[in-house]
């Protein structure tokens, strides 16, 4: 298989970190967002979005968007699940990570970002919507999970709503929007760090790392 990313990229962050918590090692091709490399005909020809991740399988099938990456892959290779026990339950974890993939990041990134800078608009105005964002999405996900058992924020084991709060959590950090008087979040994401397969995700340790 083979995962079109970038390693900033919440998106491709949250997919590698499920194939490292499947135990599945994958060829990767890099694509700089920020040079536009995304939006280069060979790669429309794959996604014709423009956007990253894409897993291109071993059978040629090429599949786009994260959180279907991941159900793909949960579906594939069940163990271990990222969607466990009933159906109310995942339904919880569900809400989760689509509150982060869908309401929280896609508002706060790079074509967004670069749309109100060319209205214009003050730097410290754009960075400053994007903290909001963060920060109002995450308090929202800290009360969605109050109350629940850790470690992670559905249990002992990281679930599909791990996936996508630490990428989340990396741009927070970048934007300046606290999260330190959100216990639950705060704890889940200790507890994902410690995690070896978040550590072999972690854009850092990418080969397009900068």
């Amino acid at each position: 298989m083979r995962l079109h990313g970038y390693f900033r990229s919440s998106a491709a962050w949250r997919v590698r970190i499920a194939l490292h918590l499947k135990g599945v090692a994958v060829e990767h091709a890099f694509h700089h967002l920020r040079k536009g490399e995304q939006r280069a005909p060979d790669y429309l020809c794959l996604n014709p979005q423009g956007l990253l991740p894409s897993l291109e399988t071993d059978d040629g099938a090429v599949l786009t968007q994260s959180l279907a990456i991941c159900e793909w892959l949960d579906e594939t290779i069940p163990a271990p699940p990222l969607l466990p026990g009933d159906a109310l339950a995942r339904a919880r974890i569900r809400a989760v990570a689509l509150a982060i993939a869908c309401d929280i990041h896609p508002v706060q990134n790079l074509k967004v970002l670069a749309a109100l800078r060319a209205i214009p608009l003050p730097e410290e105005a754009v960075t400053g919507w994007a903290r909001r964002v963060i920060r109002e999405g995450l308090e929202a996900c800290e009360a969605l999970v109050a109350g629940g058992e850790g470690p992670f924020l559905f249990g002992a084991a990281p679930t599909l709503a791990d996936l996508c709060l630490v990428p989340q959590v990396g741009n927070a950090r970048r934007f300046g929007a606290p999260i330190d008087d959100l216990p639950r979040l705060r704890a889940a994401v200790a507890a994902c760090e410690a995690h070896p397969a978040f550590v072999a995700a972690s854009p850092e340790r990418q080969g397009d790392a900068e």
